[in-house]
């Protein structure tokens, strides 16, 4: 991918993730600690059960790292698969015989127009993972 079209994408899902981390996820890990020091505070339970109710206090916060990481590396599955067909197109134009700076300007058009795709793609994405992750922390 060209290297503009490639920085233009990981500012915005740079700056997405910036804004889940400070409007969301932070907020999970407030209350995982919270509920973590009060495990610990039970002086009558087991070693155990200290060990399961902190496993208790964590999971939300797993869950809400695992969704992240889940739908970012599906936003980058999706855009590379873009890219390959961009990269399969030119191959193809130059096996037909094509010149070599049309065929660049065609890769080059078609990776711009992937990456405009994907952009558009990530308010949309990000409304989806707020809304999933309000629904994790509660």
């Amino acid at each position: 991918m060209a290297e503009l079209q490639q920085l233009r994408v990981q500012e915005a899902v740079d700056s997405m993730v910036k804004s889940l981390e400070r409007e969301n996820i932070r907020k999970m890990q407030g209350l995982m600690f919270r509920c973590s020091a009060n495990c610990c505070e039970d002086s009558q339970a087991s070693m155990q059960q200290v060990h399961q109710c902190i496993e208790r206090c964590h999971a939300p916060l797993a869950q809400a790292q695992a969704l992240v990481t889940t739908e970012l590396e599906k936003f980058q599955d999706r855009l590379a698969r873009c890219t390959m067909h961009c990269n399969d197109k030119a191959k193809d134009s130059i096996d037909a015989g094509s010149k070599e700076l049309q065929v660049k300007r065609q890769l080059e058009s078609c990776v711009t127009k992937c990456v405009d795709d994907h952009m558009h793609l990530i308010p949309t994405m990000t409304k989806k993972m707020k809304e999933s992750l309000l629904s994790i922390g509660k």
